[in-house]
């Protein structure tokens, strides 16, 4: 069996190289620079150096011009550095030049997350993900992975006479990205019964998104007590995870805790992790988490927008959440964040501050999501009473010669279809003329 399998941890000493092509994108590249750092860090490789190069445009064979690409390969020999990390993406063709040049191991930032993402997958859907995205990624670097491939061979399953190693595993990996495919959509299926079983209550559903490490996890854990994982590292939780909420006025609210989100996410993901992700365009709202004290907040917010944008969940209702207000001593940044964001609720998950405000509001969404209503149902229509029973809460029944009357909240997806069958809704003291 054909098998793409992480690398194991071999390095000990890395050099991050992150190269832009403008003055004023140079903070940018300096702080993306800074984050790679930290992503390296999470797999437990020491860092020795980080080198910001400028160059004027991208050159084929080394991404930036050969006279710095030789400065860089001396620093390696001095460092005595085992692998170079790019910030930036690496064509097949660059990477290969480099090993050539630098005698050592070289990678750029999507393979770094895709190492870490396999490092934290947990469930059997997140493993496909991560190994879907593996493959889609190393399918056009085959050539640096192997040193028989000049061999040919016939026989049996060979296509034809003379068929190089490289088609055949190339032809093996198609195989199984197929296979993987296949396995993923079964799991979507699965995770799409288990999404309408839940709309079968009158329970409504918020996804809780957001930059990674911006406190996801532990917000979900500081209002449901569940033991979900919580650590001070880059994507800690990839797998989602629901948990029940009793909100102030009674009303139960399903919280769902999705993988986070970072710059530069590598495209393969975005697709692998769709079926993780869309538990956020499924959710009736969004509570989106911001780490206030982060100084690149706005750029982080901008990412996750993004994101959503990708699928399709930007234009849904969202709660803006800043926690980790604790850490927050500027007078100057909070004022700031209150101007940008003047209906978002200030937290901070770790002292409990804000948390009851940010419950309230929750309360405050769910109720603008239902709405409560008095209906003559005919008697035929047994099918909308059915409806009524899965969807919405029935506060009264009582059944007449020619119709049912139901006093029920109703979702508002839903209400649309009844409005003919309305009598008198909660706003209103007087019967709705028909």
């Amino acid at each position: 069996m054909f098998e793409i399998k992480a690398r194991e941890k071999m390095v000990e000493r890395a050099l991050l190289v992150g190269a832009f092509t403008g003055n004023d994108l140079e903070d940018e590249a300096q702080d993306l620079l800074s984050e790679l750092e930290e992503l390296v860090r999470t797999l437990g490789v020491p860092v020795k150096e980080k080198m910001l190069v400028y160059h004027r445009e991208p050159q084929s064979r080394y991404l930036i011009g050969s006279g710095k690409a030789e400065e860089i390969a001396d620093r390696i020999k001095e460092l005595e550095c085992d692998v170079l990390i790019f910030d930036n993406e690496l064509t097949p063709a660059q990477q290969r030049n480099w090993e050539d040049l630098t005698k050592v191991l070289v990678i750029d930032r999507q393979e770094i997350i895709l190492d870490i993402f396999g490092a934290r997958a947990q469930t059997r859907e997140a493993k496909i993900q991560v190994d879907l995205a593996r493959m889609a990624y190393s399918l056009p670097r085959l050539t640096k992975a192997w040193s028989h491939l000049g061999q040919q061979g016939g026989g049996i399953g060979a296509k034809g006479e003379g068929e190089s190693q490289l088609e055949q595993d190339r032809r093996k990996i198609r195989g199984q990205i197929d296979r993987l495919k296949r396995e993923l959509q079964s799991v979507r299926k699965a995770r799409a019964t288990q999404r309408k079983d839940r709309k079968r209550t009158p329970v409504p559903n918020a996804a809780i998104v957001g930059y990674t490490n911006a406190g996801k996890s532990s917000l979900l854990r500081r209002l449901t007590g569940a033991e979900v994982l919580v650590e001070d590292k880059l994507f800690a939780t990839l797998d989602t995870t629901t948990r029940k909420i009793a909100l102030p006025n009674k009303q139960p609210l399903l919280l769902t805790d999705t993988v986070g989100f970072v710059r530069k996410l590598p495209h393969q993901l975005v697709e692998a992790f769709h079926a993780t992700l869309e538990e956020a365009t499924m959710s009736d709202f969004l509570i989106h988490v911001l780490d206030a004290s982060n100084p690149r907040v706005m750029e982080y917010y901008n990412t996750t927008m993004k994101v959503l944008e990708e699928l399709g969940a930007d234009t849904k209702k969202t709660l803006v959440v800043f926690n980790k207000m604790d850490k927050v001593t500027d007078p100057s940044t909070r004022a700031v964040l209150r101007r940008h964001f003047p209906e978002a609720v200030f937290v901070s998950v770790h002292s409990g501050d804000g948390i009851d405000d940010l419950v309230n509001r929750i309360g405050d969404f769910v109720s603008n999501q239902v709405q409560e209503t008095t209906l003559h149902i005919p008697a035929h229509r047994g099918d909308l009473l059915a409806r009524l029973h899965r969807e919405a809460q029935i506060h009264d029944l009582a059944y007449e010669p020619e119709y049912a009357m139901v006093r029920a909240s109703v979702p508002a997806r839903f209400l649309e279809a009844l409005t003919e069958f309305v009598v008198v809704s909660a706003e209103e003291s007087t019967p709705v003329q028909k």
